[in-house]
């Protein structure tokens, strides 16, 4: 029964996952009304005789199965073009942090303090801890301070890549030559597990993303301790 769970979105940790939640269940909602629907008219079909040899038109069903679609989709289509401003809205952030994808791992730099950035690569298998998790644990993570507005700048350096979060509702391309930026809050501590979402290459699955989000005094504790370095 727990494989139940991998088949939903996993629990989110920012107000844009939620929203993406919330924006899943209804148009779940509004799939399954037009599944039953269809299919017990189509069941209703399959197993009666009526037959009406002089009926040629119907005009008001012409009407209701033109209009109905139309206005089911307008239902769909509004909440669906709020949450794309939402997701693209770059709020006055607190902390920058700069993202570059190499093959293949992930570069971290934070431009607002002087001197810290580092690599996160991938924890090979013979030094993964009993609790860690394989495939998807990192030398070093991202860490950010919960209750804070990030904004995270995300490039390339060879080819494309794909730093994307499912937790916090994450998907941004890492595009050599350019930069893509994505504007995120972490409403709870913990850790969260990402990997790059694009094919880049034969390592593509080993380069994974882990963010610890932590209280504000733990990360100026980091932070400083990473500066002294």
């Amino acid at each position: 029964m727990a494989s139940w769970g991998y088949l939903g979105l996993q629990d989110s940790a920012s107000p844009l996952m939620e929203q993406l939640t919330y924006f899943h269940d209804h148009a779940m909602f509004i799939l399954i009304l037009i599944t039953t629907l269809v299919g017990y008219i189509m069941i209703n079909s399959s197993f009666n005789s009526f037959i009406n040899r002089l009926l040629l038109e119907n005009q008001i069903i012409e009407i209701i199965w033109t209009i109905l679609p139309a206005v089911i989709l307008i239902f769909i289509a509004m909440p669906s073009l709020r949450l794309l401003y939402l997701l693209d809205e770059t709020n006055n952030s607190s902390i920058t942090v700069k993202t570059v994808g190499h093959q293949w791992y992930w570069s971290y730099e934070y431009s607002d303090f002087l001197g810290v950035e580092f690599d996160s690569y991938l924890v090979p298998l013979h030094d993964l801890s009993a609790s860690g998790f394989r495939l998807l644990d990192v030398d070093n993570r991202m860490t950010v301070p919960m209750n804070t507005q990030i904004r995270l700048i995300i490039t390339a350096a060879d080819v494309i890549h794909s730093w994307a979060l499912p937790g916090l509702g994450v998907k941004v391309d890492a595009v050599p030559g350019r930069l893509n930026q994505i504007s995120f809050l972490i409403n709870r501590p913990g850790l969260f597990y990402g990997q790059c979402s694009e094919i880049c290459g034969a390592n593509h699955s080993f380069m994974p993303i882990v963010v610890e989000s932590v209280s504000v005094d733990s990360f100026l504790d980091w932070i400083s301790s990473r500066v002294e370095d």
